[in-house]
């Protein structure tokens, strides 16, 4: 019964003075995957994006993805309710990685005049869910942005940005695209997500093979992310966590629905396989830490 713990923040873009509203268009920048070259001198590459858009294609394309959906579903309807306790109506609406529009399902056109829906998986956009509110789909990078500046209302995110190279820089692309007194929703993993999936592996592996290697991404703590928003230009901030617990019948079923999901390990540093003993021993671990 592994916890899935994800962040849940919103915040508000206060206006500035000055600051002149354009019309929706699009800006020359990288679309699709992005590469090393193109993130933030700073930044940590940490994560093997083409590997990513790999794994979400691949889920998207299954006979029924909507088997695995029941946590995408679960976080989108959340958000969507936050976006309803608005009361406002929104324009122009994004959905920054929207996998198969786990937001835009739950929203109406009577509070959501029309939804850019950004993925980096063409397959995830092909299969959308149903939505009653006009939609384009554009396939672009969370951290490479293809609009103008302040040409949304508001934008949300679910499950999405834990797996960006660059939060900082995706935070301030949002912030960039956000009208002024706009408004961003979103959800990521953080905390302890997977505790005990990581805790299995690593005992195992130790006590098996004399040392472990990642095989759970590493996730934002709650603490870090109202200063990475402040950093952005936010201001209003609300951030705060739910915990989601769900029960499986053992290890090998939460991994397999975890890529059933799109949401496998995409770390550089990820050991691509594990010895037959060592992952009996991680189940049998796993086992004794959730019943």
């Amino acid at each position: 019964m592994p916890l899935l713990t994800p962040l849940r923040f919103s915040w508000r873009r206060l206006p500035a003075a000055g600051v002149p509203v354009k019309n929706l268009g699009l800006r020359t920048v990288a679309s699709g995957a992005s590469s090393p070259s193109g993130a933030s001198p700073k930044a940590f590459n940490i994560f093997d994006r083409d590997l990513k858009r790999k794994q979400k294609n691949w889920a998207a394309r299954q006979p029924e993805p909507m088997k695995f959906d029941y946590l995408k579903e679960e976080v989108g309807s959340r958000i969507a309710d936050r976006v309803y306790d608005i009361a406002r109506d929104f324009h122009l609406a994004l959905d920054v990685g929207c996998g198969r529009g786990y937001i835009a399902e739950h929203l109406n056109k009577e509070t959501v005049g029309k939804f850019f829906q950004t993925d980096i998986a063409e397959n995830a956009l092909k299969n959308a869910l149903e939505t009653e509110i006009p939609t384009v789909s554009v396939l672009a990078d969370e951290e490479f942005l293809p609009f103008r500046e302040n040409t949304f209302d508001l934008v949300v995110s679910s499950l999405s940005l834990h797996w960006v190279n660059d939060l900082p820089r995706a935070l301030e692309q949002i912030h960039y695209v956000l009208k002024p007194d706009g408004v961003f929703i979103g959800a990521m993993f953080g905390g302890d997500t997977l505790f005990e999936l990581r805790c299995s592996l690593q005992l195992a592996e130790t006590e098996r093979e004399g040392g472990f290697s990642p095989h759970v991404s590493p996730f934002t703590a709650v603490n870090d992310l109202g200063h990475l928003l402040g950093r952005a230009g936010f201001n209003t901030l609300t951030v705060d966590t739910d915990e989601i617990q769900v029960n499986y019948p053992g290890m090998f079923e939460l991994m397999e629905d975890l890529q059933g999901m799109g949401e496998s390990n995409c770390a550089w540093n990820r050991r691509a396989l594990l010895h037959r003993d060592t992952m009996l021993a991680a189940a049998a671990v796993y086992r004794g830490e959730t019943s």
